[in-house]
């Protein structure tokens, strides 16, 4: 099986490259703190000399709730990554929910991530494979991880071959998420480079009736564990303050203490590929 590195704007992910963070708050909650929250994430990876993607959502499309906050929708979300893009130099990502995003989302984003529950939307999925963008398929909390296969044979059907698998944990009984491992060799044996959602493994969906719970304690060693299997890429929600997070809070870590893990995280990465 042949090993994809995907490039994206230079940073290579994948083929026993240092792994990539891709990190930012859960929703744009508004110009200024996204801006400020990116503002924050990039010093620290610039310090510590980490490849570094901004993600956040323009539109939260699978709230609990119908009174949850979704964020500011597509224009406005697209301007201020835009305007994150621009300001910082650093590539953006975010979630895409149906094929009429993406004339709009194509300008700016530079990479298309297409939601958990919309994994199998066939259409979705060739739509944002054709845009020959970097794709980031997160895998179904219902899926096992040898079903991704059929998904990356859609994709790679446009020739589009610049893709990422994400796994952020698979449903285990009512209301709780786990993380199975293996699934990181096995969805590595399509050949694409494979990407760990360490937050959102730890969600509690629906844990909280009217919203979603989470244990975020459990963070720091799940990230351990994930960059000590040999992951490509961690995918983290951060937030300079969890407790009034507008989406997805108690499963976000703060941004206070994302150095101190990364830099642990570092030193098992480099043990890990020996750099």
């Amino acid at each position: 099986m042949k090993k994809h590195v995907v490039d994206l704007n230079g940073i290579k992910i994948g083929g026993g490259n240092r792994f990539v963070l891709i990190a930012g708050p859960c929703v744009i909650e508004s110009r200024k703190s996204t801006l400020k929250m990116a503002g924050d994430i990039v010093k620290i990876a610039r310090r510590l000399k980490i490849p570094y993607v901004f993600k956040a959502s323009f539109d939260k499309a699978n709230r609990t709730s119908v009174d949850s906050f979704r964020g500011p929708g597509l224009s406005e979300g697209i301007d201020i990554l835009r305007e994150v893009k621009e300001k910082f130099g650093v590539p953006v990502v975010s979630d895409i929910h149906d094929i009429g995003q993406i004339d709009q989302v194509v300008k700016v984003l530079d990479v298309l991530q297409i939601p958990a529950f919309l994994c199998r939307q066939t259409d979705l999925l060739l739509a944002a494979a054709q845009t020959g963008k970097v794709v980031n398929v997160k895998k179904g909390q219902f899926l096992a991880p040898w079903d991704m296969r059929s998904l990356v044979k859609k994709l790679e059907s446009t020739g589009n071959k610049r893709i990422l698998l994400t796994e952020r944990g698979v449903s285990f009984g009512y209301n709780n998420l786990v993380t199975d491992f293996t699934a990181f060799q096995i969805m590595k044996d399509t050949g694409y480079p494979v990407v760990y959602d360490v937050t959102h493994s730890v969600q509690q969906p629906g844990g909280l009736g009217d919203k979603t719970g989470g244990r975020s304690e459990f963070i720091p060693m799940l990230a351990r564990c994930g960059v000590a299997a040999g992951i490509d890429a961690v995918f983290m929600e951060t937030h300079t303050d969890p407790s009034k997070s507008l989406s997805d809070g108690p499963n976000m870590i703060p941004i206070s203490k994302l150095e101190a893990l990364l830099v642990t995280m570092i030193r098992i990465d480099n043990l890990v590929k020996g750099q």
